[in-house]
């Protein structure tokens, strides 16, 4: 579901409604201008896959090669490697009596970033899942906690076996701490750092089947716990405590408030150095936390115009997820 913001100069970005809106919007009469909406939305996605968002950045210039840590050896290396086209992505979930957890989310989430970076750098990849054999309440939790937290779902997923073929031939192999992973025979391997709850909240439930339930409660935004994580290196251990998950919730909504307010306003390019610094940092290491610290700082840059913040934040959303267009077209609800 899309709807337009009002600026005659650009399409606007999608704004996500539930059915019951989408219902709403149509009773009211609004199906038409979602009709538009969508087709202008689909618009600016061609523009800014088929080319540079940056007039005069060429887009060959963007699409460096990905470098990311291999735990095994403890330094960067470049991926996929030179002869292959496609990059082949493997999350390894544990394998054990403890259930799924956030920890294995993280996995999940960072294999989810990495195959967005490897879009934005005009890489085309295929992402596997291995698991443990679930109790199909536990399979049920998973997809739905994927779901909420914005992770695309895999390519295909399978049970561990002890000589499976599923992830033989992929490039890199994301783990969760203290996966053994005996099926990640070649590729590159990185091993995503513990997340938990607060030691105050120790109590609290981290395991399927109400996976989501010990941070993100009934009402709450399950984006923001993506956010909170992303706001970590992926090798370092994160505690998802609710003093840090209301910082993150409250970041998230001042963001796509400032993002609706800014696609009000005349579309403006990305400055160059700023979608070169993201380039970079994203294809060192997955950088993603150096990425959020650009958007926060454009967000207060006097010398960027309102339109090229709004391009600046939907352009690389399209690797953080986050959903930061929601708010876009919601105005004429307030005023009414």
């Amino acid at each position: 579901m899309v709807c337009a913001c009002r600026s005659s100069e650009k399409a606007a970005m999608i704004c996500r409604h539930s059915d019951d809106v989408r219902r709403q919007e149509v009773a009211g009469g609004d199906d038409a201008r979602v009709r538009m909406g969508h087709a202008r939305y689909l618009a600016v996605v061609d523009r800014l896959v088929g080319s540079s968002p940056v007039p005069g950045v060429s887009t060959a210039s963007l699409r460096s090669m990905l470098r990311i840590v291999d735990t095994r050896i403890g330094h960067l290396v470049e991926i996929p490697s030179a002869r292959r086209h496609l990059l082949g992505i493997c999350v390894h979930l544990p394998v054990g009596d403890t259930g799924i957890g956030l920890m294995d989310l993280r996995a999940l989430l960072v294999g989810d970033v990495l195959a967005r970076t490897a879009e934005l750098h005009g890489l085309p990849s295929r992402t596997f899942l291995t698991r443990p054999d679930l109790p199909q309440g536990q399979a049920e939790a998973l997809g739905r906690a994927m779901s909420a937290l914005g992770i695309h779902p895999p390519a295909d997923a399978g049970v561990h076996r002890p000589n499976g073929t599923l992830c033989a031939a992929a490039d890199v192999h994301v783990c969760a701490h203290g996966t053994a992973a005996q099926d990640a025979a070649g590729g590159v391997r990185i091993e995503v750092g513990r997340v938990g709850p607060a030691s105050q909240e120790r109590d609290a439930p981290d395991r399927a089947p109400g996976l989501l339930d010990a941070v993100a409660p009934e009402g709450t935004d399950p984006l923001a716990v993506r956010l909170l994580m992303l706001g970590h290196a992926y090798r370092t251990p994160v505690t998802v405590a609710g003093t840090a998950l209301e910082e993150a919730r409250r970041t998230l909504g001042d963001w796509r408030q400032l993002v609706a307010d800014w696609a009000q306003e005349p579309s403006r390019p990305i400055p160059a150095d700023v979608l070169r610094h993201a380039h970079d940092v994203l294809a060192d290491d997955l950088g993603v936390p150096a990425v959020l610290d650009t958007l926060a700082t454009v967000a207060t840059r006097a010398d960027v115009p309102a339109g090229a913040k709004f391009e600046t934040f939907a352009f690389l959303d399209r690797v953080l997820g986050l959903d930061l267009a929601r708010e876009v077209g919601h105005q004429h609800r307030a005023a009414t």
